[in-house]
């Protein structure tokens, strides 16, 4: 099955995304950071290394294109994590109902404050996540959540980006899961150093088919 566009109905919202599934069954739902969309090119670039090596991906809005028009003024939406949490769930419970007949194993990669919400939607359903990466992430923003999650966890930062080292450091010593912690020399929270989002990718695609593909 090719790409397709996607409408995910949640309550009271539709929200609009891009759905591939993969030949090994496992999918990737990728939750965006602040102010970004499914139409990143980082996580876009991240989705296609995980594509050719078998899975699936799932990119979508966690806001309404409404809520990205108000959103700009206000900046009311992008550091509430347990509305983008709630979002992500909502989609996890939609693409394993439309996969039903396929047992998809779910992984979750999430960027910047998309980490997360990513985090907290794994300490909710916990049994239908099996693995989450973090790349940039703000995975403090989990809070109490961390200590809830079991899913693997992969902490991805930037040598370079210093105020988020920490942040993922004290993170990583809540989380109660298998986890490790990569940081890539020379990155800057962007990842956008020649080389350095190709890591990243590759990490990624590692994590997911060591705790994923096994299963």
């Amino acid at each position: 099955m090719g790409k397709r566009e996607v409408t995910i109905p949640l309550r009271e919202i539709d929200l609009e995304g891009e759905l591939e599934l993969g030949k090994s069954g496992s999918l990737v739902i990728f939750a965006h950071g602040s102010g970004s969309s499914r139409h990143s090119p980082r996580n876009q670039f991240v989705a296609r290394t995980l594509r050719e090596a078998g899975m699936g991906t799932l990119l979508f809005d966690l806001l309404t294109a409404q809520e990205e028009v108000v959103e700009e003024r206000t900046a009311h939406l992008r550091f509430n994590i347990p509305l983008l949490a709630e979002r992500l769930v909502g989609a996890t419970r939609w693409v394993l109902d439309e996969g039903s007949d396929r047992g998809l194993r779910i992984g979750y990669f999430g960027a910047s404050t998309g980490a997360g919400a990513a985090l907290v939607a794994a300490a909710q359903v916990r049994d239908a996540v099996g693995a989450v990466v973090s790349r940039g992430g703000r995975p403090d923003l989990a809070g109490e959540a961390l200590a809830q999650v079991t899913a693997p966890t992969l902490l991805i930062v930037g040598g370079d980006d210093s105020p988020v080292i920490s942040l993922n450091e004290q993170a990583y010593a809540r989380l109660r899961c298998e986890k490790e912690m990569r940081i890539v020399r020379g990155a800057s929270h962007l990842f956008e150093e020649s080389g350095t989002l190709e890591t990243v990718a590759s990490l990624a695609a590692r994590w997911f088919a060591g705790h994923l593909e096994s299963e």
